[in-house]
């Protein structure tokens, strides 16, 4: 079973490169097609806290959804964000990468080496 996981979005070239990079570190992922099977309201919850960012992190702001249903409004809860990204999944930002060693959204696209087991060894090793 893989240690990474990608919620992935086969027609983004930034989450194809991000499939990539997450290949040539030696990992297989688990991939997830969130547009199919978008992340419940609890895994979206701690892919955000894996992050350390704020939820509305996660929000993809250059959908036209986004201001359709309000969404740059400051005031809306994490709740209300999060049943936005569910009832919408193209809300959901991506490349999302989740790993033991914490979760990153890939923009840029050189945050996922910070969660990547195999980069972070090779960083440690020295190499």
């Amino acid at each position: 079973m893989s240690t990474v996981t990608i919620y992935h979005n086969p027609k983004c070239s930034t989450s194809r490169n991000a499939l990539e990079m997450i290949r040539a570190s030696g990992e297989e992922p688990r991939i997830v097609e969130y547009l199919k099977n978008p992340p419940s309201r609890d895994e979206l919850k701690a892919i955000a806290k894996a992050t350390g960012e704020p939820l509305r992190a996660l929000v993809r702001t250059k959908q036209a959804e986004y201001l359709e249903q309000g969404l740059d409004n400051p005031a809306l809860t994490d709740d209300q964000l999060i049943d936005a990204m569910l009832a919408t999944p193209v809300l959901i930002n991506r490349p999302i990468v989740v790993t033991a060693l914490g979760a990153r959204l890939g923009r840029p696209l050189e945050k996922v080496l910070e969660v990547l087991p195999s980069a972070s060894r090779q960083v440690a090793s020295g190499a």
